[in-house]
């Protein structure tokens, strides 16, 4: 008898149909992976079994039995436990609290913390439990979803991009942890746009597009590019990464050190770099480390910085704040879609306009068509899957979501561009367009920085590379030169200037 079965199911949105009589057969104890490129009805599918969505039409059996998912809370009375790829938790609220609030609360909350630091030991999922969430990077956030998803001890547990924002060393603990959870009967429903994981971790594949099955695979038999052409209908393009023409600096980071904001920070302690044009400069680290920080003081967000200590074309800018910043070259992509990247409220054609100021005329005037041409083409350009210039922002999947906002950055010609986890949750085809452009950006004579926790992205596109550890900065290195291993050994702040001397690169100035 099957742990969950989908028999016809059918979802219908103003502009698209979600999922198009949709078959799913999970057994107990199995790891099976759901595969499709952004836009093809994976989140909604998932949505449906955890009670979030109610299916338009069709049948959900559980255990054999016909059962109407009514709510998420309903779900999780069942056994069903969910990861969002965007997160559903309490920004306020400490990583305890948000674990409590989503397990059954008659467990006192001092007891449940115990629990906790246990699992998280064990799992290798480490969380400062009283820090709010807010103060959280998406990687420590990533960690108190899935500490909550695996507290629930679930009969049922559905990963939607769980490693997006895991390092390596992470996502192989999360592996054991779920190989274990399957032999104990737990089934797990996978998604993730990594295929390399898909065949590392799950026995059975279901590929969606377009919101229809198009086949059930056993992944394991097939190869990244096979797996690619039945997700896409083709295999992604390949990255031609030529050698950088570099130019001027364009980004100086001297000496930069900023003490943390609250007791949950990390503080900047001597971070000095530089981007020229032309070259696209990687940073590497383990979430947590400083990258936040970083960010807010390279985008203007934080003005903490002493004077001197950041330059752009030679010019101080440590007090221009983000709009002053943009008119002088540097454009921004922040980590978090929603809330910092988009307003999830607002239309496509509305969020240009926050950070596309110049189309805001005097006194406040705004050419509603010039606005909705310009996200036309962002959409066409980018191949972002919306119903339009008009639709929402949270009516997009989270591959789709990005591929607007990098494009909307991308498109503004910028001088400078700072882009964190560029390709975070978006599938093989997406992920190389998107570093298609940037490097596509880099050949046209822009300087790029960009910081991700994937080191494969890293090494594919970046000239140079940094690490950050905590709150310090590596010396650069050319990527030619770099190996997973080191720059893993870097990233637990294990560099010595004297050892690594032969392997840095020398930048001149």
């Amino acid at each position: 008898m099957s742990r969950l079965q989908l028999v016809n199911i059918s979802k219908q949105y103003p502009a698209v149909k979600a999922n198009d009589r949709v078959n799913l057969r999970v057994e107990a104890g199995q790891i099976h992976a759901v595969l499709g490129e952004n836009g093809a009805g994976k989140s909604t599918m998932m949505k449906m079994i955890y009670g979030a969505v109610q299916p338009d039409e069709g049948e959900i059996l559980w255990n054999g039995e016909p059962v109407k998912i009514a709510s998420p809370a309903h779900a999780r009375q069942l056994g069903i436990s969910m990861v969002y790829q965007h997160f559903s938790l309490f920004d306020t609220l400490s990583a305890s609290e948000n674990i409590w609030l989503g397990l059954d609360r008659s467990v006192p909350l001092d007891q449940l913390k115990r629990q906790i630091a246990h699992v998280s030991r064990d799992y290798g999922l480490e969380v400062d439990l009283h820090r709010p969430v807010h103060t959280m990077s998406v990687g420590e956030r990533q960690r108190v979803e899935i500490l909550r998803a695996l507290l629930a001890k679930p009969k049922l547990l559905i990963l939607d991009e769980p490693t997006s924002v895991l390092t390596p060393r992470a996502v192989e603990k999360l592996f054991v942890t779920l190989r274990h959870l399957a032999r104990e009967g737990c089934s797990i429903l996978y998604i993730s746009h990594k295929l390399d994981e898909i065949r590392a971790l799950c026995g059975h594949c279901t590929v969606l597009r377009g919101g229809k099955v198009t086949g059930e695979v056993d992944p394991t038999a097939h190869t990244n590019a096979s797996l690619s052409r039945l997700m896409i209908g083709a295999e992604p393009p390949v990255l031609r990464h030529a050698q950088a023409q570099t130019g001027s600096v364009v980004l100086s980071v001297d000496k930069l050190s900023v003490p943390k904001v609250d007791d949950f920070g990390t503080s900047l302690r001597n971070v000095t770099l530089e981007v020229r044009a032309g070259e696209i400069l990687g940073v590497a680290g383990v979430s947590g480390n400083g990258q936040q920080e970083l960010m807010a003081i390279l985008s203007g967000e934080d003005l903490r910085g002493s004077p001197g200590s950041l330059k752009l074309f030679g010019n101080d800018i440590s007090d221009h704040g983000p709009r002053k910043r943009r008119r002088e070259g540097l454009y921004f992509v922040p980590e978090e879609r929603l809330g910092r990247g988009a307003v999830p409220s607002l239309s496509l054609a509305e969020n240009t306009l926050l950070t596309r100021t110049s189309m805001v005329g005097r006194g406040g005037w705004i050419d509603p068509a010039e606005v909705a041409e310009l996200a036309r083409s962002l959409i066409s350009r980018f191949n972002v899957r919306a119903a339009g210039p008009r639709a929402s922002a949270s009516s997009l999947s989270g591959g789709n979501l990005q591929k607007f906002l990098v494009g909307r950055e991308i498109d503004a010609k910028p001088r400078l561009l700072i882009v964190s986890q560029p390709t975070w949750g978006v599938d093989v085809g997406a992920a190389a367009q998107i570093r298609a452009e940037l490097l596509k950006l880099r050949d046209e004579g822009a300087a790029v920085l960009v910081v991700s926790e994937e080191l494969d992205e890293l090494f594919e596109v970046s000239d140079r590379l940094v690490v950050i550890a905590q709150g310090k900065v590596s010396p650069s290195i050319q990527t030619s030169k770099a190996t997973i291993e080191l720059i893993g050994e870097w990233m637990s702040g294990l560099w010595d200037r004297a050892t690594v001397k032969k392997e840095v690169e020398h930048v001149e100035v």
